[in-house]
């Protein structure tokens, strides 16, 4: 059940930010696939008791620029993430292999579950 409230409550977020028009009346389409990954790993976290994605995972802050987030510099894709010595827990989600110009993982001190994505091989 709290998986479930978790997956409608992210799925709300993404519809406010995406289809809901600013006070401008401009819809925001410029939301990368690295940003929905990461979103997507955000919503499979059971538990992060120091909160530190909570500080900048927003939508309306680039992906290049969230805690433990690392970009390209070229392409602005994901290359690096790092959310070692969080102690998160939770799932890694199907989608993790989206995150195509990723190099560098670092999960060291925390507890995901789940398979790797073969494109990450």
């Amino acid at each position: 059940m709290e998986k479930a409230l978790r997956s409608f409550l992210l799925t709300l977020l993404l519809l406010y930010h995406y289809v809901m028009p600013t006070s401008a009346m401009i819809i925001r389409t410029n939301v990368s696939t690295d940003q929905l990954t990461l979103l997507s790993l955000k919503s499979q976290i059971s538990s992060y008791p120091f909160h530190y994605l909570d500080e900048s995972w927003f939508l309306n802050i680039s992906d290049c620029h969230w805690v433990g987030v690392t970009c390209d510099y070229r392409h602005q894709r994901v290359k690096s993430l790092n959310l070692s010595n969080m102690t998160l827990t939770g799932k890694i989600p199907r989608d993790f292999g989206n995150l195509t110009f990723l190099v560098s993982l670092d999960l060291r001190r925390s507890n995901f579950h789940g398979n790797l994505p073969q494109e990450m091989g």
